[in-house]
């Protein structure tokens, strides 16, 4: 089984699960694909913003882990009915859950952080800024590709090198994103931020999603 090679930060305080990571593509995320992707998470809820936003993170992971048996299984056997599952399944992820997820960082991470950060964190904000933006146009290209296999179109595959080097480097620019993220701009957030900002700010994440 294909596992992802996408780098992510422990978490000692989440319990060691099996995640979707383990499963064959056609078997992709079924426990998440009764959800709103994003709304909900076994280890986290909007009153704790910051572990929902980690939670996120892990969901990212496990979705382009998801991506990465695709790909294989796509070389291997084609865009079968189990591979046209699992790119529905990365599409509905990175359509709805990820613009998501970026908001609540545009609206309630950054802009603490380019307000009273120190220079190097301000200067650290703007790249992941632009990299939000740089995810979104590699992210249009990828799911052109990913759409044409959920669909069953007949010209959907073999990629070619040029089409896999757009989802590594998708893939890619998300592994460094997250650990930046994770390792500065989140901690630096909470302490600006304080534990009484913490409700009202996951309730807009909640109310952005419908909750």
């Amino acid at each position: 089984m294909i596992r992802s090679s996408v780098p992510f930060p422990p978490r000692p305080s989440r319990a060691t699960a099996r995640t979707a990571t383990d499963a064959e593509p056609g078997a992709s995320a079924s426990a998440d694909a009764h959800e709103v992707p994003g709304l909900r998470s076994p280890a986290a809820g909007f009153d704790q913003p910051f572990e929902m936003l980690h939670a996120c993170h892990e969901r990212v992971q496990r979705t382009l882990g998801l991506l990465a048996r695709l790909r294989g299984h796509l070389r291997r056997h084609g865009a079968d009915a189990q591979a046209r599952e699992a790119a529905r399944d990365v599409l509905r992820y990175f359509d709805i859950a990820a613009p998501l997820h970026h908001e609540d960082e545009e609206l309630h991470v950054f802009p603490p952080l380019l307000a009273h950060g120190s220079a190097a964190v301000v200067e650290l904000v703007q790249t992941l800024q632009a990299e939000h933006a740089a995810m979104a146009r590699q992210w249009a290209e990828a799911r052109m590709l990913l759409a044409a296999v959920a669909e069953g179109a007949e010209c959907a595959v073999p990629w070619s090198a040029e089409q896999e080097k757009v989802l590594e480097d998708f893939a890619g620019l998300y592994a460094e994103h997250i650990v930046r993220e994770e390792s500065v701009a989140y901690p630096a957030a909470q302490v600006l931020l304080g534990e009484s900002e913490w409700a009202p700010m996951g309730r807009e994440m909640a109310r952005r999603r419908g909750g």
